[in-house]
């Protein structure tokens, strides 16, 4: 279980859909992920648009201070919005099981070299 803001809990899938997707497919459906929940005019994930689509992640019942929360959490160059890189590394942070799984594909990646 990881939370999200303050009384925003959920359950961690993201290493068991590593092991049955690879690390190929895995960053791929972040991507869908990301088109899913982002605004299609700019091409982020902006306040509106996390708002008007929490619903899909189960979350339809956040209050704004916690789609703002979430925002801020993963906002590395500060515009208020999330780019596909920033919300990927959001979910990677989220999920500590996979960030010990992104150790090892690191590791396994420098042996290689």
């Amino acid at each position: 279980m990881a939370t999200l803001g303050r009384d925003v809990v959920f359950e961690d899938f993201f290493p068991s859909m590593v092991e049955k997707l690879g690390a190929e497919g895995f960053l791929k459906e972040l991507s869908n992920g990301f088109r899913m929940l982002m605004d299609e005019e700019r091409e982020v994930i902006t306040f509106e648009s996390l708002k008007k689509n929490s619903v899909l992640l189960g979350l339809k019942d956040m209050r704004d201070d916690e789609v703002m929360c979430m925002l801020r959490e993963g906002d590395f160059d500060g515009d208020g919005c999330l780019n596909e890189m920033e919300f990927c590394v959001l979910m990677f942070r989220l999920s500590p099981d996979l960030m010990d799984i992104s150790r090892i594909w690191l590791e396994e990646t420098l042996a290689k070299l």
